[in-house]
């Protein structure tokens, strides 16, 4: 497995290019089966899970085009020829999970394997069933498959969600748009990537309003055409790299990030005692000379302090004046990247969902090892900060959801570089 050599240098100056929202363009792809004519992406992130995602959609029948090195994917599902997620397919990443709204919807039939994924908590797919039961969906669980049929069309439903659910919001929309009549989604996920789904699907012809707010409704067309869609912004590589310029002492703008989905990360960057500057065409970040100061964050669902950035930020305490406090509130099992800080230098003590940081005056270069995506990054901005090498191992994880993300730090100054897991 490759890992990467990080050496503290300073801090990060420069400008770094946020690519599309992964979280976004993996729904957005598995839209593509709702649609008769061709869905063209662009601002695509070129990463192993939307790669990954592009190998199941073509082998449910989608003609995939994405050239090597662009940002445009160009997907045609004119027919859908299997409708078979199979372990292999699904086991690795849960957002493949999602055809199953889409071709239950398109077809009126599938049956896809439970999904797999990272190790940061159970997040069972129950809504994501419910949801489809309501609309008149047969469903069945068999050895370890979900089987379900509506073979004369889902109905439109009055869906009530007994909590927030980012997952189970997009799925129940992708179902939804094909359905007969309307659906109405109440305590619905209101983050920016549902308003993006949603303005995609109205794209291609569906009929969705009040996408970002707590309740959505959907009248369900009889199909989908094809169209052109940008994926936004991904809010989280942005916040990342705001975080590791905030911990560097740097100065970077982030090119294309969008302020208006960043805002309690914003709020506890400058509580913390970094300048935030928001402009048209991205987010300045700079720390000049001041001190960190300790700030409290509990992740909460949109607009809260998201979960996707509590690793990273925790990695920015490590180093702050005082002691602060994150709570975990999202997944009952995203604090292992705390005993790898703590290897670093850092002093953090875990108790159950919350997670004491008390800033050590300095870090110190070790091995560590990567165990989930949002993890692995906090490593890299701890190592960014820590006197001589650190060696962050297993570093695959990074590579399904940043996209160039040496090459980015690179420019800016970091001493990073990747080596062979051979080496």
């Amino acid at each position: 497995m490759d890992r990467l050599s990080i050496l503290g240098n300073g801090p990060l100056e420069g400008r770094i290019p946020i690519s599309g929202a992964k979280n976004s363009a993996l729904k957005l792809m598995a839209a593509a089966l709702l649609c008769e004519q061709p869905l063209v992406l662009t601002g695509m992130p070129n990463l192993a899970d939307t790669r990954f995602m592009a190998r199941l959609l073509q082998s449910l029948g989608v003609n995939v085009e994405w050239p090597t090195g662009e940002a445009l994917c160009r997907m045609h599902a004119e027919s859908v020829t299997s409708t078979i997620a199979p372990y292999d397919l699904v086991r690795k990443m849960r957002a493949t999970f999602n055809v199953l709204g889409p071709l239950l919807a398109r077809v009126g039939h599938a049956t896809v394997s439970l999904p797999g994924g990272c190790a940061i908590g159970a997040r069972p797919v129950d809504l994501h069933l419910k949801a489809f039961e309501a609309m008149g969906a047969d469903i069945v669980i068999e050895e370890g498959y979900v089987k379900a049929a509506a073979l004369r069309g889902l109905k439109g439903a009055h869906i009530v969600f007994p909590f927030v659910s980012v997952g189970a919001t997009e799925h129940a929309m992708l179902a939804a748009v094909l359905a007969q009549g309307e659906t109405i989604l109440e305590n619905a996920a209101c983050e920016p990537e549902i308003a993006d789904l949603a303005n995609c699907l109205n794209t291609v012809g569906a009929k969705i309003t009040g996408a970002g707010t707590p309740t959505i409704h959907i009248k369900g067309v009889a199909k989908l055409g094809g169209g052109r869609y940008d994926v936004i912004a991904d809010r989280i590589e942005a916040g990342t790299y705001a975080i590791a310029a905030a911990a560097t002492g740097g100065d970077v703008f982030l090119e294309g990030a969008r302020g208006e989905d960043m805002g309690a990360l914003i709020d506890s960057l400058q509580h913390a005692g970094v300048t935030v500057d928001i402009a048209d065409k991205g987010i300045r970040i700079r720390r000049d000379g001041k001190a960190l100061q300790a700030v409290d964050i509990d992740t909460r669902p949109h607009p809260g302090f998201p979960t996707d950035l509590q690793a990273q930020f925790m990695a920015l305490m490590t180093i702050a004046n005082g002691t602060s406090t994150i709570r975990e509130n999202i997944f009952e099992n995203r604090f292992m990247h705390a005993p790898e800080l703590n290897r670093l230098g850092a002093d953090i003590t875990v108790r159950g969902s919350e997670a004491i940081v008390r800033g050590a005056p300095k870090l110190h270069g070790a091995q560590v090892m990567a165990t989930d995506l949002r993890a692995s990054v906090s490593l890299v901005i701890a190592a960014l900060v820590a006197e001589g090498e650190t060696m962050v191992n297993r570093v695959y994880h990074l590579d399904r959801g940043f996209e160039r993300l040496e090459e980015k730090l690179g420019r800016c100054g970091a001493k990073i570089r990747r080596l062979d897991g051979s080496a």
